[in-house]
């Protein structure tokens, strides 16, 4: 669905503030997590995902560094930062203020 795909692309931040709130993940993790949460219905493109992991470490909200997987691969990890917590919680009720908003405008009736 190209209009999930543009509403969920324009959120694309706080997803992955979202799951890096419940741990460090590398990228590939990161993605493989939200198709599996969409049903397979949307993934983010690598270079939007690298994209918005240096627009987010750049603006603090996380950090990054290089770590071993259990199975010898290095990958880099992103964590979380206090800064992006609180970032986190914004969007978090961005998006729902916009949910009310979008509920509004679509509902049937007066």
């Amino acid at each position: 669905m190209s209009i999930a795909g543009d509403l969920i692309r324009g959120h694309t931040e706080a997803v992955i503030l979202a799951r890096l709130v419940r741990g460090d993940s590398y990228g590939y993790e990161i993605n493989r997590t939200i198709l599996q949460l969409s049903g397979g219905r949307f993934e983010l493109k690598e270079a939007t995902l690298y994209t918005a992991f240096r627009r987010l470490e750049e603006s603090g909200a996380i950090v990054s560094y290089w770590g071993n997987a259990d199975t010898g691969a290095r990958r880099r990890y992103y964590s979380i930062t206090a800064a992006g917590r609180e970032q986190f919680q914004r969007l978090l009720l961005e998006w729902d203020e916009t949910k009310q908003i979008m509920d509004k405008l679509l509902k049937m009736e007066d």
